[in-house]
């Protein structure tokens, strides 16, 4: 066995916190959920009581004959929880998902809770008499209550994980590209809970430069022992189903988890679906969702949502503007060819955020902490408010709310030869956020990884995909975690 230079450095946890850290951290979820659902429901019928709407409520009991009531819903929410595995979160990045489970779950607990009243509870039982508008206010509470209190869970675990308590240990079997990708992506993003432990090479390909060997794959399997490893990730190149099978064979121990880096299927962007061919079954590699009657959804979700967001935010364009003439001499809004819908060009609007003689000397990418950035400018890009005059390039039909972004011509043209696939994201129609933004590739960044993440959008349409790109951006620029955008 022979090593280079260690990137990581890690220390195995102490074995209690290893064996019991998932059984802590659901029982700190469950704990969030009941504290949160006993809230909601309490405040609910306080404000029952404060608001005489529908009528006054002089007719509602007190609270302790709602008790059956609340541990029914206590039990159907957390039970819906469970079977939508919402208690076997080892990751700490709050996401749209999370959201769209906690809104799910909380609806259906409702629901199951309210039929189990009526079936369960006799019709004399105050508590199977509930006022209707005091279910709704539980309704809303709890779900906002169940968001802040996993919100605060979330942050608490993910300060233990950057203190070494609870992270994932992986050992990155593979070589070439796809480890250097694996393990790159890990490296820049902590906040994933992993640390990598080191790579087994396979197969006496070369590995990545600066990463801790650890051995060959025939010593995989003592080395999960050894390391106290969680989790395996395969990244080989070019790697055959027997490469596959190979490797896995090595990783005796139940408890591992195995994951695959798909490299030789990295040009295809959409999910597998299996279908057929007169009995003969068939994998759908590449179906366009975006077409048909979805087009016109999607166009009037553009006229609506940039129509509104024209007219509710236009006291703070108009103030913006203003400041931008204060901070530095130019124009306030700054128009910029860009390439869009089937190779058509088109001038995108933005708010200045750059001296008017940045590109003086030709186009260049914005970089962090870009010294042709202006001191407004700054602020505009880390919130990206210099994106909001980008909503009349939707209004005109240019661009759309949710899409891959424009480039210039001029990189347009560079990127078509060297990466594959990449004019098919001119297939849609350009965005103002997209799925590569919110998933950290923005400004100067990798354009394979971005066309990947543009190439998987445009497969995999659908208006929840959109509602919820739009949601992350917005957490995003209220969070500030978006440092590197363009």
């Amino acid at each position: 066995m022979h090593t280079t230079t260690t990137l990581f450095k890690v220390e195995a946890p102490p074995r209690f916190l290893r064996q019991h850290y998932q059984t802590i951290i659901t029982l700190s979820l469950l704990l969030v959920d009941v504290l949160s659902i006993v809230a909601g429901f309490y405040l609910a019928y306080r404000l029952r009581l404060l608001i005489p709407l529908p009528e006054p409520a002089r007719s509602v009991p007190g609270f302790g004959q709602f008790l059956p009531l609340l541990l029914i819903q206590v039990a159907a929410i957390t039970c819906a929880f469970f079977f939508g595995k919402m208690y076997h979160r080892r990751r700490t990045r709050y996401t749209g998902d999370d959201l769209a489970a906690i809104f799910s779950g909380v609806s259906i607990g409702t629901l199951i809770s309210i039929a189990a009243v009526t079936l369960l509870l006799r019709g004399d039982s105050p508590a199977a008499d509930f006022p209707r508008v005091m279910v709704v206010y539980a309704w809303l509470l709890i779900i906002g209550l169940v968001v802040v209190g996993r919100g605060i869970q979330a942050r608490i675990q993910r300060a233990l994980q950057m203190r070494g308590i609870g992270r994932t240990r992986v050992v990155v079997v593979g070589a070439g590209e796809p480890a250097a990708t694996v393990i790159q992506r890990i490296a820049h993003n902590p906040r994933l809970g992993y640390d990598i432990i080191g790579l087994v090479t396979y197969d006496g390909q070369p590995p990545p430069a600066g990463v801790r060997i650890l051995g060959s794959l025939d010593e995989l399997s003592r080395l999960v022992g050894r390391e106290a490893v969680d989790e395996v990730i395969i990244a080989l190149p070019n790697a055959n189903s027997e490469d596959l099978l190979n490797v896995i064979a090595h990783c005796d121990r139940s408890t591992i988890s195995i994951k695959v880096l798909p490299d030789q299927f990295q040009i295809m962007a959409g999910q597998l679906s299996v279908g057929e061919l007169s009995g003969l079954p068939l994998l759908n590699l590449r179906d366009v969702a975006l077409r048909g009657w979805k087009l016109t959804l999607k166009r009037a979700i553009d006229l609506v949502g940039s129509a509104i967001g024209l007219v509710l935010l236009s006291p703070l364009m108009f103030l913006i503007a203003i400041l931008i003439k204060l901070d530095s001499p130019g124009p306030a809004l700054y128009t910029q060819e860009r390439m869009g819908l089937d190779g058509k060009r088109f001038y995108l609007f933005k708010f200045r955020t750059m001296r008017a003689d940045a590109e003086a000397h030709g186009p260049g990418w914005t970089r962090p902490d870009d010294p042709r950035r202006t001191r407004l400018g700054a602020f505009l890009r880390r919130t990206n408010l210099d994106e909001l005059p980008q909503l009349i390039n939707v209004l005109l039909g240019d661009m759309s709310l949710v899409g891959p972004r424009p480039e210039r011509p001029i990189y347009v043209e560079e990127f078509r030869k060297r990466i594959p696939r990449y004019m098919e994201r001119h297939r849609e129609k350009a965005g103002i956020t997209g799925w590569a933004q919110v998933n950290g590739l923005r400004g100067d960044t990798s354009i394979e990884e971005r066309t990947k993440y543009d190439l998987w959008y445009i497969e995999n349409w659908s208006v929840w995909l959109d509602i919820k790109i739009i949601l992350m951006t917005i957490w995003q620029t209220i969070t500030g975690g978006n440092e590197n955008a363009y």
